[in-house]
């Protein structure tokens, strides 16, 4: 057993006064381990076999802190459905530390559900098993998809109950991420009108995530590029993220917060499922609209770091009016690889919306038309058969019948973590069984394998088993 099982450097929890609340985790009464993501723990340089111990899982669950870790809840404000709320903060989440890697990467070590903070807001500052699993099994299929996306490291659950609309099971889940800032930790600062921590804020963001950005503008751009290649990935697996307020995107580019995401089953450009999204703003065809909102907004903040303001003003708006084309080429990219088109130009854009057009007027399965492409399995997906092979010879025609499957095979997933598989296994882990979760993230871990056992995990859900909406879990 090491003696210093994780080596921290935390760069955060050297910023000044302001940036965070130092507090410790609330310990739990008897903590359990549910998953631990080995392969993580080995890119971390972590030890696994000490995490899956009796002193490691007393660290996962907050009921004990290994040498070097200086737990702290990181302030922030955000935007939230448009509307600017001044103090957020993690009420329910500590950063442990900074881990450096073998390789020199860097990542934070956070508890999710580690109880209250001075931000949770009358919340009770844990987390309920259901949505520890979902976001395990989210994060970690997009990972598998090489989308940016934080990570799961771990899942805990607490012996305890936590109180929602009813009792249920408390849990703990260790979140892994190249940083956890947000567009809502620069508005914090904005909003105070506290340039110095402002600029503390950027040079560490500039240090920690864009080393060769020479300022804000060009941290700015930095972050507009990432995030055009990390929507339109969303885009193109169906995926819809829910909250994507300002205090939910980070300026790492990482897809972060998976609360009441999901992905499509049948294709509608509109859909939306986030129960508390009453009007669409957050649907599946209005998050690169709403991207450009969030990034307008981390603009505003960097202005009064960019000198003389009348001609900040005007680099920054050139710069946030550059997403959409940075979005345009990331989507058509996306999608070409999906069609099996390697160096897609915007000739190829008609194609590929008008498959979408044929996807949505049919409600065909988001994920299953694309992989059916493949295998020659696609047409059983459109009630529209006639209008799909029209479509079909057009794409024939563009490949020269020989559309590049290598290329198909790594953007289109066999499986995806459907909602109703995830509902199915919450509701059996709350019985104590994890066997369907075990199940569950194997497969959507190892999303281009066809394997014969996990064929049902692939299958659009029957009638009765769609799921319509999804709930934070906060």
């Amino acid at each position: 057993m090491p003696e210093q099982p994780i080596a921290f450097d935390n760069s955060y929890a050297r910023l000044p006064a302001g940036f965070f609340a130092r507090i410790n985790p609330t310990p739990v009464s008897a903590p359990a381990l549910v998953a631990l993501n080995r392969p993580l723990a080995r890119r971390m340089g972590l030890d696994a076999d000490w995490l899956a111990s009796a002193d490691g899982v007393a660290m996962l669950a907050g009921n004990a802190l290994p040498p070097g870790a200086e737990p702290l809840a990181q302030a922030y404000a955000g935007h939230q459905f448009g509307g600017f709320v001044p103090q957020l903060g993690d009420g329910r989440a500590l950063l442990l530390g900074e881990v450096v890697a073998p390789d020199g990467a860097r990542f934070d070590l956070q508890l999710k559900g580690s109880g209250q903070t001075p931000f949770s807001r009358r919340g009770d500052g844990r987390a309920w098993l259901g949505p520890v699993l979902r976001e395990y099994l989210v994060s970690e299929f997009m990972a598998a998809m090489d989308i940016p996306t934080t990570r799961a490291l771990a899942a805990v659950t607490t012996g305890e109950q936590v109180f929602r609309e009813t009792a249920l099971p408390g849990a703990v889940l260790t979140r892994v991420a190249s940083s956890h800032i947000r567009v809502g930790t620069f508005e914090f600062f904005a909003v105070r009108g506290d340039t110095d921590r402002l600029a503390r804020l950027a040079d560490h963001v500039i240090a920690r995530h864009y080393p060769n950005a020479l300022g804000p503008l060009s941290l700015l751009d930095g972050v507009i590029a990432r995030q055009a290649v990390t929507i339109a990935s969303w885009m193109a697996l169906g995926f819809i993220h829910g909250v994507m307020n300002t205090d939910n995107m980070t300026v790492s580019g990482e897809t972060i917060d998976y609360g009441p995401c999901a992905f499509m089953d049948e294709f509608d450009p509109c859909r939306v499922f986030s129960s508390i999204d009453q009007r669409g703003r957050y649907a599946w065809d209005e998050q690169p609209r709403i991207a450009v909102w969030n990034l307008a907004q981390l603009a505003t903040c960097l202005i009064p770091l960019m000198g003389e303001q009348d001609a900040a003003v005007e680099a920054a708006t050139r710069s946030v009016h550059a997403f959409p084309a940075l979005y345009d080429a990331a989507w058509l990219h996306a999608f070409g690889a999906k069609l099996g088109i390697s160096g897609p130009t915007e000739a190829d854009r008609p194609l590929i919306e008008d498959f979408l057009r044929l996807m949505a007027a049919t409600e065909a399965d988001f994920t299953r038309s694309f992989a059916g492409l493949s295998d020659g399995s696609a047409r059983a997906e459109f009630s529209d058969g006639a209008g799909f092979d029209t479509w079909h010879a057009r794409w024939q025609k563009r490949t020269g019948g020989a559309p590049d499957t290598a290329l198909m095979a790594r953007a289109n997933p066999r499986r995806i973590p459907r909602n109703h598989r995830i509902e199915q296994v919450i509701a059996a882990a709350v019985e104590g069984d994890y066997a369907p979760f075990e199940r569950l993230y194997d497969a959507v871990t190892h999303p281009h394998e066809d394997r014969a056992e996990w064929s049902d995990l692939s299958a659009a859900p029957l009638p009765a088993e769609r799921v319509c909406a999804t709930f934070c879990g906060t």
